[in-house]
C-alpha cells in the first residue's frame, strides 16, 4: 500500500524522442493503480495557457513574412504559460497530494532557450525564482534518441508545428543540452535510451517510478 504523497514527475526530450507517448503510457499505467494521478504538458495544462502555447506553437507570421518573435519575446511567453499552469493547476495538484505527470517543464527552457537560442540563463533563472516557488520534479525522465531517428518520426506526423521543423543540427545541439543537465543530478534524472521503440523502454520507466515514489 502506498503513501498518498504528492510526486511532480517530468519528462523531457527533443522533438520525436518519444517523450509525450511515453509520459501518457506511465500516466496510463498510474491510473491503473487507482492511484491519484494528474496529466498535463508545457506549454500550456490550463485554459490561458494553452492559448498562450497556440501563440507559441502556431505559425503565428504569413509564409514570406519576415518578422518573426524575437527569441526573448518566445522565452518570456513561455515563462508566462509556466506561471498560469503552476498557479491553476500544478501547486493546486501539489497540495492536494496527486502525483503530476507534465510533458516538459523547466528543462526544455534551459535546453530550447538557453543552450539551444542563447537566451540569458540569468533572465531565465530569476523568473523562474518567481513563479516557481517550492514547486520543483521529483524525478525526471529524460528521453534520449538518435536524432536520425527523431527526424524520421517527424516526418511521419500529419500535424506539424515550428517546433518539429528544426534542423538535425539544432536538435543534436538540444539533445546534448539535456544530457549535460541529467548529469547535474543523477539522482534526480533518469536518462533513456528510446531509439528502437521497444516496450522495455516503458518498463524501465514505470520501474524507476516505483522505486521512487514508494521510498
Amino acid at each position: 500500500m502506498y503513501k498518498k504523497k504528492s510526486f511532480f514527475i517530468t519528462f523531457e526530450g527533443i522533438e520525436g524522442s518519444g517523450k509525450s507517448y511515453q509520459s501518457k503510457k506511465l500516466f496510463k499505467k498510474i491510473k491503473s493503480m487507482k492511484l491519484p494521478v494528474l496529466y498535463t504538458r508545457e506549454p500550456g495544462g490550463t485554459f490561458a495557457a494553452e492559448k498562450i502555447r497556440q501563440l507559441i506553437l502556431d505559425d503565428y507570421y504569413y509564409p514570406g513574412f519576415k518578422e518573426k518573435f524575437d527569441k526573448y519575446t518566445d522565452t518570456l511567453l513561455y515563462m508566462a504559460s509556466r506561471n498560469e499552469h503552476i498557479k491553476k493547476k500544478i501547486y493546486p495538484s501539489i497540495l492536494k497530494k496527486k502525483i503530476i505527470i507534465c510533458d516538459r517543464f523547466t528543462d526544455s527552457t534551459l535546453a530550447y532557450q538557453v543552450y539551444g537560442k542563447g537566451v540569458s540563463r540569468n533572465l531565465v533563472n530569476n523568473i523562474h525564482r518567481y513563479i516557481l516557488g517550492q514547486v520543483k520534479p521529483d524525478l525526471t525522465f529524460i528521453l534520449k534518441t538518435k536524432v536520425s531517428k527523431a527526424m524520421l518520426r517527424l516526418k511521419k506526423r500529419k500535424k506539424k508545428n515550428r517546433y518539429d521543423r528544426f534542423t538535425e543540427k539544432f536538435y543534436n545541439k538540444v539533445q546534448k543540452a539535456f544530457l549535460r543537465i541529467a548529469k547535474s543530478n543523477k539522482r534526480k534524472y533518469m536518462v533513456v535510451d528510446n531509439s528502437f521503440d521497444i516496450p522495455r523502454t516503458e518498463e524501465i520507466i514505470y520501474k524507476k517510478f516505483i522505486k521512487t515514489y514508494s521510498k
